[in-house]
């Protein structure tokens, strides 16, 4: 098998083993074992198992973007967006890439490679949210309160801390995502306001901006 094959591999195995044991089990026996490997090979191809973990989790994160950028390109209100959260998190739970992401975000407390890759990781989310928000909200009166980098890291941190919320809590996790459909709404009713209600309300935000 050649090299690239041998990398995919033990990034599989890195993945299968967070998703199953958690991010404390992943060590150059339990990945070498998963991947079929000798773990040599893993300090060959990475240099170590925290690059391993690093490469993995952006890796997956790209692989599942890629997946979901024609979804978002389709999207035209935030309802719609917030839709396509809801199968996002749907699918990423069930395949366990959210677990992986959250399994990373508490091996990164630490700093290190580890924080910075998933902050990489979480970046590429964000970067597809904030495009779709530029699009979605472009001339809209909601964007006199927040900016939409702002939005797009508070959207996409909203729906990971459900992933964690709701294994303790599904039912207030379910109310969350209620209410935040429910501010989509009144955006997109924003959105159809006519010229004279639009240039009230974006005089009556402004003045609250200002408080």
């Amino acid at each position: 098998m050649n090299g690239t094959g041998t990398k995919q591999r033990l990034i599989d195995g890195a993945l299968e083993t967070i998703r199953t044991s958690g991010i404390t089990a992943v060590s150059a026996r339990t990945v070498a074992a998963a991947a079929g490997t000798n773990q040599a090979l893993i300090f060959y191809h990475f240099g170590s198992v925290e690059e391993l973990i690093a490469q993995a989790c952006v890796t997956a994160t790209e692989s599942r973007v890629t997946h979901f950028r024609d979804r978002f390109a389709e999207v035209s209100t935030l309802g719609e967006l917030l839709e396509l959260g809801r199968v996002i998190h749907a699918e990423e739970r069930a395949e366990g890439n959210m677990a992986v992401l959250a399994q990373a975000l508490a091996g990164a407390q630490g700093g290190g490679r580890l924080a910075e890759a998933t902050r990489q990781a979480l970046d590429k989310w964000v970067h597809e949210v904030r495009q779709t928000l530029d699009r979605v909200l472009a001339g809209s009166p909601v964007l006199e309160l927040a900016e939409t980098e702002g939005l797009a890291h508070a959207v996409s941190a909203g729906f990971l801390g459900l992933t964690l919320f709701e294994s303790v809590d599904p039912e207030g996790a379910e109310h969350a995502l209620r209410a935040l459909g429910q501010l989509a709404v009144l955006a997109d009713v924003l959105e159809g306001l006519g010229p004279v209600a639009t240039r009230a309300v974006r005089a009556k935000l402004r003045k609250t901006a200002k408080r």
